[in-house]
């Protein structure tokens, strides 16, 4: 089959960020498939329009629209409806057998339902997140007429997606209670790299050897994005009592993003930064093995909100993947993962002082420590190996090329 894969913000590994779109591609295209990316560049560039590459069997058009995680609402929404409105035509100019289309952001359903309808092909919706129950929840979107569009086109990407894949059981539940038949959702979360992160393909000192204030410390590793949602100043609060009750404990966060000078601002009023917390640049996806091959503990963080429970964050299936113990702070699927397999733990969301009493006492465990790096490369093996969920992701775009209801008049 040939399939049109729209995906705003599409990474491949030597990006920073997630390569959940590049991985699923790459193994469709092992199996025969012809598969075309729509999506954006980000950086500067010399190219005014759309521009095409190869990779990895597969080909991808970039449109040039400007986007980082220091944008505000008004021109992150620019930079939404600029590839929206590009986006469709593109698609239906390429053709193809069945459109995919991926979010966030939700504005990915206007291109997705365009090309859809003017092929009369297929339409698969996959949901990174309940938007905009987040926005919403989080107090980003408070105009009521923002807040009734973004309803509004949730359903409408709904209503026009054969099938849909959810990252998560939440997420699933959540399109339930949208009106979307259970039965014609698939769970896919976020996948594990195993061969990339393997033991084998792990190298340390690319990323620390000339970081020698890390020598002989025990090293918390948050690798991901410094925005309003992740809440990465928590781990900075936690570092201010692990700094009394386990001094040779170092926090080491990596990444940017628009909270990146607050949480810097904030280890140094504490006096802590460069002492137990040390704040790095982002890294690619392909360094992502060496940053987490001498973690003791990776920490995935986000703010204290009920409605985030349902993700499926990278840093997770990372932390699996790399086969190291695993720190959370929030509640939902992965905290009961993690205690019913034993591979982490879950920290207090609001009382930092215990979180560091619990990452202490854990560090101080080596027996559970090292039992718990070895029940996270096993589940990751288990359940979460990309090279199953690409299966399950195949037989999705199949089903819904065969279930194609575009000629059945009864669908509004």
């Amino acid at each position: 089959m040939k399939i049109i894969y729209l995906h705003q913000y599409y990474t491949d590994p030597s990006m920073s960020g997630g390569t959940r779109s590049y991985e699923m591609a790459r193994r469709l295209v092992m199996n025969g498939h012809e598969v075309h990316f729509i999506t954006s560049w980000r950086s500067d560039t010399p190219h005014k329009n759309w521009f095409v590459t190869e990779e990895s069997g597969f080909t991808v058009h970039w449109l040039p629209v400007s986007y980082s995680n220091h944008m505000n609402f008004n021109q992150r929404l620019k930079a939404f409806l600029h590839y929206a409105v590009k986006a469709g035509p593109r698609a239906r100019q390429i053709g193809g057998d069945v459109i995919f289309a991926t979010s966030t952001p939700l504005t990915i359903a206007i291109p997705g339902v365009f090309a859809s309808q003017k092929l009369n092909v297929p339409m698969v919706f996959e949901v990174r997140d309940l938007w905009p129950e987040i926005p919403i929840a989080f107090g980003i979107l408070k105009n009521p007429l923002f807040v009734f569009a973004s309803r509004w086109l949730e359903r409408y990407a709904y209503r026009h997606a054969e099938r849909i894949i959810a990252l998560s059981p939440g997420m699933k539940e959540g399109v339930v209670n949208a009106g979307y038949p259970a039965d014609r959702i698939k769970v896919i979360p976020n996948g594990a790299d195993l061969y990339s992160f393997g033991p084998d393909k792990r190298d340390s000192s690319r990323f620390f050897a000339d970081k020698p204030e890390l020598i002989n410390k025990r090293l918390i590793v948050y690798g991901g994005t410094f925005g309003l949602i992740n809440g990465v100043s928590y781990a900075v609060e936690m570092a201010t009592h692990l700094a009394n009750i386990a001094p040779d404990v170092a926090v080491v966060l990596v990444g940017d993003g628009v909270e990146k000078e607050k949480v810097t601002n904030l280890a140094k009023q504490k006096n802590l930064l460069n002492h137990n917390v040390f704040i790095y640049p982002q890294v690619s996806k392909s360094e992502m093995p060496h940053l987490l091959a001498s973690a003791d503990i990776a920490l995935s963080l986000f703010v204290n909100l009920e409605a985030m429970w349902s993700n499926s964050a990278n840093k997770f299936f990372d932390g699996l993947a790399s086969g190291t113990a695993i720190a959370i702070n929030y509640g939902g699927w992965q905290a009961e993962l993690l205690q019913k397999e034993e591979c982490g733990i879950v920290l207090s969301a609001f009382d930092h002082e215990r979180a560091a009493t619990q990452i202490s006492d854990f560090l101080s465990n080596e027996i559970r420590l090292k039992s718990a790096a070895v029940s996270a490369r096993a589940l990751a093996a288990k359940s979460f190996s990309r090279d199953l969920l690409a299966v399950e992701f195949e037989t999705v775009l199949n089903e819904a090329i065969k279930g194609n209801r575009k000629n059945d008049k009864t669908i509004n």
